[in-house]
């Protein structure tokens, strides 16, 4: 019987990174028709829409009513199909307003949860923050979720070790890794120099960051870094063949919070980091028929559609991202950049430092990753010289670069959106048949009596085992 897959979520045409995740998730389950019925989205909305199919139902994000007419209007809709319910509830603290309408505060995620659970539907919970040093409230969301749930699905590892440690006590049975997908299949999928054709940078070594602009995303930081490595390792002529381009718009939330007060900040921010890093620039609204060959920083301030975005990967020689929060257990831009077989310089993020590093030791200052996939980097002011390091190694190491790529590209394959896709049905498949399970028919044994055989709690069974191997290997 095939599934039915509902969503709550933040869905495009809303300019938010998880939105185009459910996007991406919700295009690859399509490809598996013999195991899902539809799909459809609630949408979480802020005034953003007007929305198409797959959305079929939209939430008000700051009216509680709303969040629970919509968990009426699923609940029914589960009951009247022959398919069953899966439900995935795209869980972040922001998108969850209280009651009083402050941000990151309220519980209308849990109170889905629960009522979904309780009439029957799967119910699985992608998380896209994992802190590990919560404050109550957001240790308590996650443990509810928990509690509430059928699963929780993490993109990274080290966002499971997290939750198992006594920070949350969450058990192993509840957790679930699954990669963030990613666009690119190919590399010969976009060749780099007909993008940079494109665009009219074909003679150039191009870096790049993308994505939504915001303090947090600390390109203030990038930018000082690319000027102190075109002062202190590039020549004249160099130079003019180097170009950073950052590109998309600031965070729409961000420019409407305290009436654009924090959005003028944030510009006098990086202009004083152009000017104090003495480096020409322009901000240009579409790449096609712009000049860009005058300037080391160009600023394309747009939200790129999927074909613009997607063509930047496969020009770009190198993704600078000089993230600031370190809890980051997600980012589709660093995925797809390794998806695209292209070199991350990147802060060490928890996700970061697990696609990069593998989760290996990291400590302090720049380190080329583990098997070469990119370059990692500490957040902040540190950044700065380190990132300055990065780009002189990518820049003059072409072999080591090129190399980079590749296993960079290698690991990106494993986690195309149509393997995460899969992973996922397999996952729905165990939950299913884990909740069928008929226990409790059997002879039930009550220990009344010591045994010497019995294994005791403090030597786990692999350190009896290894000791008994031990004996043997002495006596032997």
């Amino acid at each position: 019987m095939p599934y039915n897959i509902r969503m709550v979520s933040t869905y495009p045409p809303r300019r938010c990174g998880i939105g185009t995740f459910s996007r991406d998730l919700a295009t690859a389950l399509e490809n598996f028709t013999a195991e899902i019925g539809n799909i459809r989205i609630a949408a979480i909305d802020n005034g953003s829409g007007r929305y198409d199919i797959p959305v079929d139902l939209t939430i008000d994000q700051h009216n509680p009513v709303s969040w629970q007419d919509t968990t009426t209007n699923i609940i029914a809709r589960a009951q009247e199909s022959a398919n069953l319910t899966v439900v995935l509830l795209q869980h972040e603290y922001g998108l969850d307003p209280d009651n009083n309408g402050r941000e990151g505060r309220g519980t209308n995620f849990i109170k889905m949860a629960r009522a979904f659970k309780a009439n029957g539907l799967i119910t699985l919970v992608y998380l896209h923050t994992v802190l590990d040093n919560p404050d109550e409230y957001q240790r308590k969301v996650l443990q509810d979720l928990a509690k509430s749930s059928d699963g929780l699905i993490v993109t990274t590892e080290s966002a499971i070790n997290i939750l198992e440690s006594p920070t949350y006590g969450i058990a192993h049975v509840k957790l679930k890794h699954i990669d963030h997908g990613i666009r690119m299949q190919q590399r010969s999928q976009y060749d780099r120099l007909e993008m940079k054709r494109r665009y009219g940078m074909e003679d150039r070594f191009l870096f790049t960051t993308l994505g939504l602009l915001s303090p947090d995303k600390g390109v203030q930081y990038s930018i000082r870094a690319y000027g102190k490595f075109l002062a202190e390792s590039c020549t004249e002529k160099q130079r003019a063949r180097l170009v950073y381009l950052i590109a998309g718009q600031c965070h729409p939330e961000f420019v409407k919070a305290e009436g654009g007060e924090l959005y003028r900040k944030y510009r006098e921010l990086l202009t004083k980091a152009l000017e104090d890093s003495k480096l020409t620039w322009c901000k240009i609204k579409d790449l096609n028929g712009a000049d860009v060959t005058r300037y080391d920083v160009v600023f394309l301030d747009s939200f790129m559609d999927e074909t613009t975005l997607v063509g930047l990967y496969g020009a770009t020689n190198c993704m600078i991202l000089p993230y600031l929060n370190m809890q980051q257990i997600s980012s589709g831009i660093l995925a797809d950049t390794l998806g695209s077989g292209r070199v991350a310089i990147a802060t060490k993020s928890l996700y970061a430092r697990e696609l990069i590093q593998s989760n290996k030791r990291c400590p302090e200052g720049l380190i080329v990753g583990r098997y070469a996939r990119g370059i990692l980097v500490d957040p902040g002011q540190p950044s700065i010289q380190q990132i300055a390091m990065a780009l002189d190694y990518v820049v003059f190491n072409q072999k080591k670069r090129l190399m980079m790529e590749k296993q960079a590209h290698q690991r990106g394959y494993q986690m195309r959106w149509g393997n995460s896709a899969w992973a996922l049905l397999q996952y729905i498949d165990f939950v299913r048949e884990q909740k069928e399970i008929v226990t409790g028919r059997g002879v039930k044994f009550i220990r009344t009596r010591p045994s010497p055989l019995q294994l005791q709690k403090h030597r786990p069974h692999q350190e009896a085992v290894t000791s008994l191997d031990r004996q043997s290997s002495a006596s032997s």
